[in-house]
């Protein structure tokens, strides 16, 4: 039996980079992208945005402190809340009589 040749180091290296690159591109550089996207939408709140928290709430921004942001949930309720809490800006008008109108119907 003649000696089995060795396979060039390379050629097994390729495979293994190949799936680094896949990673990078399908799941690491997306989620990158979708951190920057949301840093740059919780910098752009300011006074009078309708909100959405992470916890679910609606509200509307009236203050804005810093890291922290002062937010209108009901006529009487007014909370302090930090800016990575959150979760979507819903628009840029205050509609703080009737939040349902700014809901889709389902009719």
């Amino acid at each position: 039996m003649p000696p089995q040749a060795q396979p060039n180091l390379w050629v097994n290296m390729v495979p293994i980079a190949a799936v680094f690159v896949i990673f990078y591109f399908f799941l690491i550089r997306p989620q990158q992208k979708q951190v920057k996207e949301h840093q740059r939408m919780l910098d752009s709140v300011k006074k009078g945005d309708r909100i959405l928290t992470t916890g679910g709430l609606y509200g509307t921004v009236i203050g804005l402190k810093g890291t922290d942001l002062e937010v209108r949930f009901a006529d009487t309720v007014k909370l302090t809340l930090a800016r990575s809490g959150i979760a979507k800006v819903l628009s840029a008008e205050a509609n703080i009589s009737s939040p349902e109108m700014s809901q889709p119907s389902l009719s």
